[in-house]
């Protein structure tokens, strides 16, 4: 969440690397794990969701959208809720994960990566950029 700091730089680049660290976290093997566990045990165990969630998830929230705040303090997002407009790229950073990974049992490659964060932050941009932040990415001519 550093580097959300406003400095006046690239702030889709800095987005982009902050949500690919956040899927990197999240396709960790021991968050997989705990993950599989939890939807396993939750009808056993309804406490351990709410743990989980309060000492990783929900902190992991409101330090984002406390910088996304701050970027719209300063007129480089358009925000008027930073946390509903947490939720967003969260959402697009994670949501596909799951599939794409198969819940843990194939290793994503680093460029699979970046594009799910390239991805997500292009279409949290597309809502939220103020003025020239939104700055269209480079076409994919990969394809």
């Amino acid at each position: 969440m550093e580097r959300l700091v406003d400095t006046g730089g690239n702030l889709r680049s800095t987005l982009e690397d902050v949500g690919l660290r956040l899927i990197q976290c999240y396709c960790d093997d021991d968050s997989w794990a705990l993950r599989r566990l939890l939807y396993a045990e939750l009808t056993h165990l309804p406490d351990l969701l709410a743990i989980v969630q309060v000492q990783a998830a929900e902190r992991v929230q409101r330090a984002l959208a406390d910088r996304l705040a701050r970027l719209a303090l300063v007129g480089r997002l358009g925000i008027t809720d930073p946390d509903a407009a947490v939720e967003r790229p969260s959402a697009l950073l994670t949501g596909p994960l799951e599939a794409r990974a198969r819940w843990g049992t194939r290793r994503l490659p680093p460029k699979e990566m970046r594009e799910v964060a390239a991805a997500a932050i292009d279409a949290f941009l597309k809502l939220y950029a103020t003025g020239g932040e939104s700055g269209s990415p480079q076409p994919d001519t990969s394809r």
